[in-house]
């Protein structure tokens, strides 16, 4: 015998609750396999569970199609950056900036490693200190580094961090628009849970069985035969 399925997807239970609705918008209200009240309570839940996964969908989309921009203004950013010290690094073994003034960047002075920028965090934070710290230590007298200059490193520096805020701030919205949509599907479970058991009980006596389980599929109930049995049945 086959089983059914309640969805487990956000589409497919919108899917199952459009066919209930669009059976209450074809269908005289005594001719229907489920009550009035379920029917409304379907409708206007509809609504508000669309509106809630297609906001959820919007912002997804956005915050995809702006970071793939912002991962070719991240790998830029940490090739200045990484750059930079290199070159600072190599200025201090060649003894034209002191070792001391490693300080002003907040780098180590016992050795000319490149700190880890794997992280946007840590292009974000080590960005800052370069740019801080060149500025700090031009200002006491010291001789700008070039190839690259820290003018073409802040350029960087700052449509990175620019894109990264902007980032931060739709992954926020995201993140938000999932929750509010996730609050609800225990409750878009329990409706078509109950939905599908009215319309079960409607047509339990119809035979033969093929034929009750065509009139339950038309109010968007889904099918499955077991492995041996029948192929999947198509939604």
């Amino acid at each position: 015998m086959p089983y059914r399925r309640l969805p487990n997807t956000d589409q497919a239970r919108i899917r199952a609750l459009k066919a209930v609705v669009a059976k209450g918008d074809t269908y005289n209200v005594y001719d229907l396999a489920v009550s009035l009240k379920v029917l409304t309570d379907a409708r206007n839940f509809l609504v508000k569970f669309e509106a809630a996964h297609s906001y959820y969908v919007e912002c997804f989309e956005r915050q995809s199609k702006a970071g793939r921009k912002h991962q070719a203004n991240v790998k830029t950013a940490r090739l200045y950056i990484s750059h930079f010290i290199q070159v600072l690094n190599l200025a201090v073994i060649r003894s034209e900036v002191r070792t001391v003034h490693k300080e002003f960047y907040g780098l180590d002075m016992r050795n000319n490693n490149v700190p880890d920028l794997s992280t946007e965090a840590a292009l974000a934070e080590w960005g800052r200190k370069i740019v801080e710290g060149e500025s700090r230590r031009i200002s006491q007298g010291g001789i700008p580094i070039y190839n690259p200059t820290i003018a073409k490193v802040r350029v960087h520096y700052d449509i990175f961090m620019e894109s990264y805020e902007r980032q931060r701030n739709l992954q926020a919205l995201t993140a938000r628009s999932l929750e509010t949509l996730a609050s609800m599907r225990s409750e878009a479970d329990a409706l078509i849970l109950d939905i599908w058991n009215q319309v079960e009980r409607k047509y339990a006596e119809v035979m033969p069985n093929e034929k009750r389980l065509e009139l339950c599929r038309a109010y968007g109930l889904i099918y499955y035969y077991r492995t041996g049995e029948k192929e999947e049945i198509a939604k």
